[in-house]
């Protein structure tokens, strides 16, 4: 560090100095970058607009000393040349992006990206909801199978209980039926006792009647010869 008091005031001076060639070197950086992207995308006309003012520019730096002489001439025949070629038809450019059109292009593409990330996610979302829809639909109807199959099976139990009602009235009808038969043949067996019965009762009533006529018919054949007798 300085001691002396001038040796630290040219410390400050040198800064100030060194500041300010950096500032006027990237002044002259900056005019010559903005010629060149001009002649990049191929706009010719801009570049001759620019050409003059960064040709100034290149010679104040160069006059200042923050350039060598040389440096400077290179550089403005470099510029001259290329714009030369270019009007001559020897160089082709090649139109470069620049990089405020590559972070436009990248901006553009990761929104891209975003957009189809949220349409996938969307249409996996609504995936999963029709699923989880179709899975309660599912569910639902089971549900109601289970409880249809219940309801049949209680039906069923029914059923079968009134059918085996049935049967038993059934059967309980066949039994009274069967004991009605029984009695009808058994009323009809004494009713056709009591017919045999009346029919051998008629029997011996008419036999008696035929023996009374026969008694009759003999005790009147009997008495007429006796009145003849008491005639003579």
């Amino acid at each position: 560090m300085p001691n002396i008091k001038s040796a630290k005031k040219r410390v400050l001076i040198n800064e100030k100095k060194n500041l300010q060639n950096r500032m006027a070197l990237s002044t002259m950086k900056t005019a010559i970058r903005k010629v060149n992207e001009a002649i990049a995308t191929n706009n010719i006309d801009l570049a001759d607009s620019l050409l003059p003012s960064t040709f100034s520019i290149i010679d104040k730096t160069a006059s200042k000393g923050i350039i060598h002489v040389n440096k400077a001439a290179n550089q403005k025949s470099a510029l001259a040349k290329k714009l030369h070629a270019i009007r001559t038809g020897k160089l082709v450019i090649t139109i470069k992006k620049t990089n405020q059109q590559v972070a436009a292009e990248k901006a553009k593409a990761a929104n891209e990206a975003r957009a189809v990330l949220k349409a996938e996610q969307a249409k996996r979302k609504a995936a999963k909801e029709e699923a989880a829809k179709e899975k309660a639909k599912e569910d639902k109807t089971k549900k109601k199978v289970k409880v249809e199959t219940k309801e049949d099976k209680k039906a069923t139990k029914a059923d079968k209980k009134d059918d085996k009602k049935v049967e038993t009235k059934t059967k309980v009808d066949t039994k009274e039926e069967k004991k009605a038969v029984k009695v009808d043949k058994k009323e009809d067996k004494k009713t056709e006792t009591k017919a045999k019965v009346e029919s051998k009762e008629n029997k011996k009533a008419e036999t008696k009647q035929e023996k009374d006529t026969k008694k009759d018919t003999k005790a009147t054949k009997e008495e007429k010869p006796k009145k003849e007798d008491k005639k003579k």
